[in-house]
């Protein structure tokens, strides 16, 4: 069965369902969540999508993300994700939300308005193959650097994320 993603107005009240490809071939604005965990260094962890995945595969990218389901809290939803796809639970809040659009060259195209949260973590992640291709850990500053070098490398939501909220980061 297809997942289901939750349709929202700007103002993030759910107004219905729609399975996740007709989402995003419409470009229809859906609930979704980027999860940015951090080491005590302060560098953060990030996920390279697999290569089987059906858009941005290879690219890098934040810790996890993907849409909260129907009923699910933004907290549920992305504390069942990082389990999911990098194979370890730690607390996570909510530090910001925001709406943006990128279309791919696929035809799909992302719209969605984004819950970002930050959690802290230390140990070795116990990666989801069919997720996660690797992962690695990075200073921010250094990942800015690297978009800005390299921004064929990195998925297009992060680059936008990374872009609005670096100083958010931060100082998370």
């Amino acid at each position: 069965m297809e997942e289901l993603v939750v349709l929202v107005d700007k103002q993030d009240n759910p107004i219905g369902l729609m399975p996740k490809m007709e989402a995003h071939e419409k470009a229809v604005l859906h609930r979704a969540f980027s999860v940015f965990i951090f080491n005590e260094k302060g560098e953060l962890m990030l996920q390279q999508r697999a290569a089987h995945k059906y858009h941005s595969p290879l690219l890098w990218t934040n810790t996890c993300c993907s849409h909260q389901r129907d009923g699910e809290s933004n907290l549920e939803a992305g504390k069942r994700r990082l389990e999911e796809e990098m194979g370890f639970v730690t607390e996570i809040k909510e530090v910001f939300s925001f709406i943006y659009k990128a279309p791919f060259d696929n035809g799909l195209t992302e719209h969605e308005l984004d819950h970002v949260m930050v959690g802290k973590f230390d140990g070795e992640p116990k990666i989801n193959k069919d997720e996660v291709e690797a992962y690695k850990w990075m200073k921010l500053e250094d990942v800015k650097s690297d978009i800005e070098q390299n921004p064929t490398l990195y998925t297009e939501w992060f680059k936008i994320i990374f872009d609005k909220s670096f100083e958010k980061l931060k100082h998370a």
